[in-house]
């Protein structure tokens, strides 16, 4: 071993995927959000809703009024709003959310350094970290009303 230590392999550390939309996110990159912060995005949800995955179920739900389109929509708000761990999202898609941008990216600092242990205040589902009336505002909005406008607008 030399006086500089050439020949030894520096560890690379892990890179990560944005998890709302699959991006790859290089150590120390991204924003870490909460799922109450998530569901609370009614761009969110507008945009989450007439993806070309979720198009075809809210079609169901709006133009025909459909049972089996409209529980499709209350399962992917459920992903959404229960999920224990934080969201790593990266610098594409967090500005549909009304945050607090530096401290979230600074929690998605902290959360890398901790080797994916650290948890910001208020992680967790997010029915149990956002007052009743509030969480069941946001997922009325989602399973019944988002990305109607937009449905519309297409034709």
């Amino acid at each position: 071993m030399g006086l500089f230590g050439f020949g030894k392999k520096k560890k690379k550390k892990p890179a990560r995927s944005c998890d709302l939309e699959g991006s790859l996110l290089e150590f120390g990159e991204g924003y870490l959000l909460t799922s109450a912060q998530i569901i609370k995005s009614k761009r969110f949800w507008d945009n989450k809703m007439i993806e070309p995955e979720t198009l075809a179920y809210s079609k169901a739900h709006f133009n025909k009024n459909d049972e089996m389109g409209t529980k499709m929509r209350t399962m992917i708000f459920q992903k959404y709003s229960t999920k224990d761990q934080p969201w790593l999202v990266g610098d594409g898609q967090v500005n549909q959310f009304e945050v607090d941008k530096e401290e979230a990216r600074e929690f998605a600092r902290q959360w890398w350094d901790s080797e994916f242990q650290f948890t910001p205040p208020n992680a967790g589902p997010a029915s149990e970290n956002m007052d009743a009336a509030e969480f069941e505002e946001y997922k009325e909005y989602a399973i019944m009303r988002a990305g109607e406008e937009q449905l519309r607008k297409m034709g």
